[in-house]
């Protein structure tokens, strides 16, 4: 479904992300790990249209879209849910989910029965401020949100930074749904071993580089890449 071939992203001389590869197969999880500075933000801007790069090709569903504006290919149903649980504070929950499908003209009803089933606490603030909320909760409108532009693919930029460990997981829980329900996930981590439980392959970066892939259920057994990689659990 998503295919990115030896992509490079650059910020003046620095260099983000290096000649990196991988594939995301339609209705998987793929995770990309790594710790702060990893590049993995980088190259998700990269994939929405965020970022320019300097070499390489991104593919999705076999068309080719790295020189297509961000808002062209979210048209295409390439979504991202940015990191640090960015909601519009100062308008209500319900204004956020349809800013999140503002280029999108059908009837709406089913998108919200699908968002308030995966999060009913949303359906109960539908009026109150974005700002207002818990973290838990912004990051339940983040998602929410991208998931009322109808993603075919969404990818999730840390969704656990920050969060309580039994919020974490009841994040994971919904990815995991969302995922049952036949949408494709593109997950950034840094909680790695929370990742590896529901993805289905991986990829660990270091230094804007792929240093490891596979198996989500290989590399969880494997100590060592845990702790030379990921930070341990």
């Amino acid at each position: 479904m998503l295919e990115v071939k030896n992509v490079t992203v650059t910020y003046g001389p620095v260099v983000a992300v290096k000649s990196v590869s991988l594939r995301v197969e339609k209705n998987s999880i793929v995770a990309i790990l790594g710790a702060n500075g990893s590049g993995k933000t980088s190259l998700l801007h990269a994939i929405v249209g965020l970022n320019s790069i300097a070499s390489g090709e991104i593919l999705f569903n076999g068309e080719r879209i790295d020189r297509l504006e961000a808002h062209e290919i979210i048209k295409r149903g390439l979504v991202l849910c940015p990191d640090n649980r960015m909601v519009f504070q100062k308008m209500s929950v319900l204004e956020n989910l349809l800013a999140g499908a503002y280029l999108r003209k059908e009837d709406l009803s089913q998108d919200f029965d699908f968002v308030f089933n995966l999060f009913p606490r949303l359906k109960e603030r539908l009026k109150q401020k974005a700002g207002t909320l818990s973290g838990g909760e912004r990051q339940m409108l983040a998602i929410a949100r991208a998931l009322m532009a109808k993603p075919k693919l969404l990818m999730l930029d840390e969704p656990s930074t920050g969060l309580a460990p039994n919020l974490v997981s009841e994040i994971m829980k919904a990815i995991k749904q969302i995922n049952e329900l036949g949408i494709t996930i593109l997950l950034v981590e840094q909680s790695a071993y929370a990742a590896l439980k529901i993805a289905h392959y991986a990829y660990v970066l270091q230094t804007g580089r792929l240093v490891m892939e596979g198996p989500s259920e290989q590399l969880i057994k494997d100590s060592s890449v845990i702790q030379s990689y990921l930070g341990g659990r």
